[in-house]
């Protein structure tokens, strides 16, 4: 499953108002941050994986993780979340968590580049098709990252995009949404 996140910080709000060219009434997106719900481990808690920025005290990781799916569970950074079914089979599930697990265990770059290339598309749609002209190898951000693991296992959540021009607000609007979850604080 994917799952979608709308802060309240000052970074989720520039995303959110970023997003605003994917609607036709440019409206402002709902969402800042995507990651893909994983499995329920060992110690009983759900583990999500995402491209993020992740900074506490010295230790700091910039690209693909692992995190606990309590990281979200504080209304005061995250007012909005979403959970996304595809109606996926088991065997396209383990693909996508397992190319999740190799872009964290070969230590995927988070590509705050491809975020500025991800801008200038928006403002000139024509070229959300195309290559983002400030594509980086083995980097993604948020919602690329998501978009590429679905792509690796045969599932396009945004027809007509490049991997690396896609918004968290492109993967709410997909096409293929099974079923749709949405919890606002």
């Amino acid at each position: 499953m994917v799952c979608l996140a709308g802060g309240e910080t000052l970074l989720d709000h520039m995303i959110a108002r970023a997003q605003r060219h994917v609607d036709p009434a440019k409206a402002w997106g709902r969402w800042s941050h995507a990651f893909i719900i994983g499995e329920q481990r060992c110690d009983g808690q759900l583990w999500v994986m995402e491209s993020d920025l992740d900074m506490h005290r010295k230790h700091i990781r910039f690209g693909a993780q692992e995190n606990r799916i309590s990281k979200f569970h504080d209304g005061d950074f995250y007012s909005s979340l979403a959970l996304l079914d595809f109606g996926l089979s088991r065997e396209t599930v383990t693909k996508v968590l397992a190319g999740g697990l190799d872009l964290i265990a070969s230590r995927t770059r988070y590509s705050l580049r491809e975020l500025v290339g991800t801008l200038i598309s928006l403002r000139h749609q024509e070229m959300r098709s195309r290559k983002n002209p400030l594509e980086q190898p083995q980097s993604f951000y948020c919602s690329a990252l998501v978009r590429c693991l679905f792509l690796n296992a045969g599932v396009d959540l945004a027809p007509g995009l490049d991997i690396k021009n896609t918004t968290p607000e492109d993967i709410w609007r997909s096409p293929l949404i099974h079923e749709a979850w949405m919890l606002e604080l």
